[in-house]
C-alpha cells in the first residue's frame, strides 16, 4: 500500500506507515489527505496490530509544514490547512492499536506535533526535536500546545514553544517526551522489536486499555474509574482473558488468538 507521499508496509501484525517526501518529509495538504486514507485503512485491517510511523531517510522524521503553502491558506487557515491536519493527527492519536513513532533526524512543528500523536516514542541519538512555530509568528496549531503538555507538563512544554529552540534526545528522554534513545540510523529496526513485542500480546486487551488510559486522561477521577468499569467487563469477556488464565494455571506460554 503506498501513494507518491505515504508508503506503508505489513508483516507479522506490525505495519509501518513512512512518511516519504523528500529531503525532509514536510506536511503538506496532499501528505495529510495520503495519512488519512492511509490510517483509515489501517485501522480495520485485522492483521496490523501495531502501527510503526516513521519517516524516509535520516534526516527528518518529519521538519513540520511547508511553509511555501502558507500564502495559499493564509486566508482561511482552519478551513483549508488546519480543520482538516487537526482531524488526521487526531486519527492517528485515537487509532485503535498501539503505536510508536520512530524518530531519525528532526522531529520540527507539525512533525513533533504528529510524532507526539503516537504512544511510545523512539528516537536516533542525534535526533532533535522543537516545536519553533513563534520563529515565524504563529504557534503550535496541530495539537501541540495540548499533547506535548501532557506529555512533559506545563513549565517544559512552554519552554519548547516560546523559545522555539530545538532539544537533543537525551533531554528529550530526560523530560519524559520520548521514551527510549538508541544509535543513530537504529530507530526503525528498534520500533519493530518493540512492535513485535506488542504484536504479540493479546491484541483486544492492548486497545482497551489504550481506550482506557486516553479515559483517564479527558474526565476526572471519578468519572473515568465509572467509565473503565465497561471496559474492565469487555476484556474479561473475551477468549484472550480465558486462554491467559488457563495458560497461567497450566504453567504454559499462552496462545493468543487476538480477538
Amino acid at each position: 500500500m503506498s501513494t507518491d507521499r505515504i508508503r506503508v508496509a505489513v508483516a507479522d501484525g506490525v505495519g509501518v506507515l513512512t512518511l516519504d517526501n523528500p529531503p525532509m518529509n514536510v506536511v503538506t495538504l496532499a501528505l495529510t489527505r495520503a495519512l488519512d486514507a492511509a490510517l483509515g485503512r489501517l485501522a480495520g485491517e485485522a492483521d496490523v496490530r501495531v502501527l510503526i510511523v516513521t519517516g524516509a531517510g535520516e534526516r527528518a522524521f518529519c521538519a513540520g509544514s511547508d511553509i511555501k503553502e502558507f500564502s495559499s491558506v493564509a486566508d482561511d487557515v482552519v478551513g483549508k490547512k488546519l480543520g482538516a491536519e487537526n482531524a488526521v493527527f487526531s486519527r492517528l492519536a485515537a487509532f485503535p492499536k498501539p503505536t510508536i513513532a520512530a524518530i531519525e533526524g528532526v522531529a520540527f512543528g507539525g512533525g513533533l506535533e504528529l510524532a507526539v500523536c503516537c504512544d511510545l516514542l523512539i528516537a536516533g541519538a542525534e535526533a532533535r526535536l522543537a516545536l519553533p512555530e513563534v520563529k515565524l509568528g504563529v504557534f503550535p496549531g496541530s495539537g501541540g500546545t495540548i499533547r506535548v503538555p501532557r506529555r512533559i507538563g506545563e513549565s517544559r512544554a512552554k519552554q519548547l514553544m516560546f523559545t522555539g529552540e530545538p532539544i537533543d534526545a537525551a533531554t528529550a528522554l530526560a523530560w519524559g517526551l520520548v521514551n527510549q534513545v538508541v544509535p543513530r540510523g537504529q530507530t526503525l529496526a528498534a520500533a519493530r522489536a518493540l512492535g513485535a513485542q506488542l504484536a504479540g500480546l493479546p491484541a483486544r486487551a492492548l486497545a482497551l486499555m489504550k481506550e482506557a488510559v486516553a479515559v483517564g486522561l479527558t474526565y476526572p477521577e471519578d468519572e473515568a474509574v465509572r467509565r473503565t468499569l465497561p471496559l474492565s467487563a469487555a476484556v474479561f469477556s473475551t477468549a484472550d482473558c480465558r486462554e491467559g488464565a488457563r495458560a497461567f494455571l497450566a504453567k504454559e506460554p499462552a496462545r493468543w488468538r487476538h480477538c
